[in-house]
């Protein structure tokens, strides 16, 4: 039985480390005729967006769907969790089960930790390092393409350091609001030497004037020949604004 145990280890490790990128808030996007702005211009409001954003929401609370799929060496295994998080600001996280299905090595060693990472996160001596801001990142390009959905500013980013919550690849900002609408990106750190490929794709929706996350799905390629794909979906969330919210984004965790 250790020996299976070894097996799992490779891919283990990436979903520990790839959860808290994908806790972020936000609020409404809207199409925008303005003049183009240059990359300075975007990431300065962004990150004078983001110092408002941290204020406008008090709690809220949702449920998750954890859901891991790994085929490969030595075999097929499935697992899911389903959590109810509450968060509380200005840095509160509360997690609890509701139930548990599949591979209970899985859950206990995968699904669990991921949970745990992401109240690591949320830390306040981990949160500043994980911001999204120049501090942590280098902005080194930007594009500006139509979008029915106003997500029209699409940058590529890079960690400056090496950091196992920090990412890099590309984000796509809402034009009105500067919000972050996706992300499409790879870990800023390689968790594993087991681990040759991973792929992170994060999708936000308009839900109660707040612009939450909806789906996360991180996809790794192990250098025995398997694959793991992590899904998160997001359900039933319940907002507790501090203050009314018009044209706002919320980042309630870095």
């Amino acid at each position: 039985m250790a020996v299976r145990r070894r097996n799992y280890l490779p891919f283990l490790a990436l979903f520990i480390a790839l959860t808290p990128i994908a806790m972020i808030a936000q609020a409404p996007a809207a199409g925008s005729a303005e003049p183009r702005l240059t990359i300075s211009q975007v990431v300065d409001n962004l990150v004078q967006k983001n110092a408002e954003r941290a204020k406008a929401l008090e709690g809220y609370r949702g449920k998750r769907i954890y859901h891991l799929e790994y085929a490969g060496f030595p075999t097929t295994l499935r697992a899911e969790m389903i959590v109810e998080m509450t968060y509380s600001a200005p840095a509160s996280k509360e997690f609890t089960i509701l139930s548990e299905s599949g591979s209970k090595w899985i859950v206990k060693h995968v699904l669990k930790r991921l949970i745990e990472a992401e109240a690591e996160a949320q830390q306040t001596s981990t949160r500043a390092s994980v911001e999204l801001n120049t501090q942590n990142y280098e902005f080194t390009s930007l594009e500006q393409r139509p979008d029915a959905d106003g997500c029209t500013y699409v940058l590529e980013i890079r960690p400056r350091a090496s950091n196992k919550f920090l990412y890099r690849g590309r984000i796509w900002l809402d034009d009105r609001d500067f919000a972050v609408c996706r992300i499409e990106a790879e870990p800023g750190k390689n968790p594993s030497i087991w681990i040759t490929k991973t792929d992170i794709r994060h999708k936000y929706e308009k839900i109660q004037g707040f612009w939450l996350p909806v789906e996360n799905q991180s996809v790794s390629v192990l250098r025995l020949g398997g694959r793991a794909t992590l899904t998160i979906t997001y359900q039933n969330y319940e907002i507790n604004p501090s203050d009314p919210v018009k044209h706002v984004s919320v980042y309630p965790s870095r």
